[in-house]
């Protein structure tokens, strides 16, 4: 907020620093939390410290703002399929890899195992079939998704930076392949906050069998406060770790110890009253008091109509934790919180998608567990009319290689050279197939994008110009899609 009642100080400044010197000096931590309630001059004094802390008591820096741009999104569901999906096994038919199966030929790879120049072939084990009016191929590991690909549009040419699962995750969903950096969901929500503020406005669910590589670094809110990092919430039992109440103590008695700790720090304060980090650990308090209310309400699908349990496949042992984790993404969407995102694969090669070794029994078992909750997420989004304003993002951290990894087996390395997402709903079209890989699926050939593309799209449909949207950081204004900057993908606009 720029002051002009002071003709010593400059027209862009407050709290007599620049915004940019404010930002860069409020720190990161939980202590950024109240920095949305602080937004006018700090005065000493016990009475200004009684305002400041009244003001860190109801500060939310997750209120919601105005999207910049016309927005066709309010929240985004990230469906990460951790360890890399095959795209020639799921989504981008190469009929002529059926018949070079087992042959070795001539085409350069990077992975796991090295570059190479020469592989065996590993043709695709599922065959495929053309559905809906787009007459789009879809393998037979997607039988319940592939009812919906009208809704859905296949990006066939994304490539990223890296082919090692730990820098590729992190570019995935940080833009950078190193370490440090806020995710996707921590700039959306510094940029547009969240309508429920009693909830956190960046939600992380992971797979039951674990974390992926490198754990919290793939939803830090790295070099911004801490409010704009994922909280893990969890499917069943209690869905936020250490927010329990104590045991023997009622809510009544618990806001009396936090009036009786705000009057102590109202002591504590008045000769600093411009201390953040105080104001932020109050205001921590207190969001966290409403989240123990808000937060178990979330994550009560009692309420839900058996029809829509047997929808997301909660009556199949083999479908019911990741259609729970669907389901409680709707929820949260319903309650306002911006960005979900969702684990399917944990930290060990056989609980995720990466497939080095026995490529049928890896995939089977991966895509038969979330292909019918996701196509359930998808027609219960759009039977309720939230479709339109939620986008929906699938893929992996990159794909696979059409060649063997092993002299023998069906396992395919990584491959960040082509691979397929799809992105629905969210102002995005449906039944649309947009850049290609070459014709045995190896590498991405015509409308590449990477991943800072894709980035770009979501922050477009969500209202916020991509190349606008700036953090103030290690004397430079940072960007999600990186100084270079990147468009969005706008043939899959509708």
């Amino acid at each position: 907020m720029a002051r002009h009642d002071d003709q010593n100080r400059p027209a862009n400044t407050f709290c007599g620093r620049t915004r940019r010197e404010f930002l860069w000096e409020a720190g990161a931590g939980f202590t950024g939390l109240a920095m949305a309630g602080l937004m006018g001059d700090a005065i000493p004094g016990r009475v200004q410290a009684a305002e400041a802390i009244d003001k860190a008591r109801t500060a939310n820096p997750l209120a919601p703002k105005a999207p910049p741009l016309p927005a066709k999104a309010k929240s985004v569901i990230f469906l990460f399929m951790y360890g890399g999906p095959s795209h020639m096994d799921t989504f981008d038919y190469k009929p002529k890899l059926y018949g070079l199966d087992g042959k070795t030929i001539q085409v350069k790879t990077f992975g796991r195992g090295g570059k190479k120049n020469e592989g065996r072939v590993v043709g695709p084990k599922w065959k495929f079939k053309q559905y809906g009016q787009s007459g789009k191929w879809v393998s037979d590991l997607f039988p319940h998704l592939a009812k919906n690909v009208d809704d859905i549009a296949f990006l066939h040419s994304m490539t990223a930076d890296s082919p090692i699962h730990g820098s590729a995750m992190l570019q995935m969903n940080t833009g950078k392949i190193l370490s440090g950096s806020p995710c996707l969901g921590s700039w959306v929500n510094y940029g547009l906050g969240s309508v429920n503020e009693n909830l956190p406005g960046f939600v992380v669910m992971l797979d039951p069998t674990g974390g992926p590589i490198s754990g919290s670094k793939n939803w830090s809110s790295g070099y911004m406060p801490a409010s704009y990092q994922g909280t893990i919430l969890r499917s069943a039992g209690t869905p936020v770790l250490d927010l329990r109440r104590p045991e023997g103590m009622d809510e009544a008695s618990q806001r009396r110890l936090l009036d009786t700790l705000n009057a102590y720090n109202k002591d504590h304060l008045a000769p600093r009253a411009d201390n953040s980090n105080l104001a932020a650990r109050i205001a921590s308090y207190e969001l966290a008091f409403s989240m123990q209310r808000h937060a178990p309400e979330a994550v009560d699908i009692d309420s839900e109509s058996p029809e829509t349990k047997t929808l997301y496949g909660l009556d199949d042992d083999k479908t019911r934790d990741f259609g729970r984790r669907c389901l409680l993404a709707r929820r949260l969407v319903e309650r306002g919180v911006r960005f979900i995102q969702l684990y399917a694969g944990g930290a060990h090669n056989d609980s995720n998608w990466d497939a080095h070794g026995n490529l049928e029994t890896n995939h089977n078992y991966h895509a038969g567990r979330t292909d019918k909750p996701i196509a359930a997420l998808i027609t219960d989004l759009k039977r309720r009319g939230m479709l339109d304003d939620t986008l929906i993002v699938w893929g992996g951290e990159f794909g696979r290689q059409p060649t063997a990894e092993y002299a023998s087996g069906t396992g395919r390395d990584h491959n960040a050279y082509g691979f397929t997402m799809w992105m629905a709903g969210g102002g995005i079209k449906g039944g649309v197939s947009v850049g290609e890989t070459d014709e045995i699926g190896g590498a991405a050939i015509s409308d590449r994008f990477h991943v800072k593309h894709l980035h770009a799209t979501v922050l477009h449909q969500l209202g916020v110009d991509p190349e606008k949207l700036t953090y103030f950081y290690n004397g430079l204004d940072q960007k999600l899609v990186g100084v270079e900057g990147a468009e969005p993908i706008r043939q899959i606009m509708s």
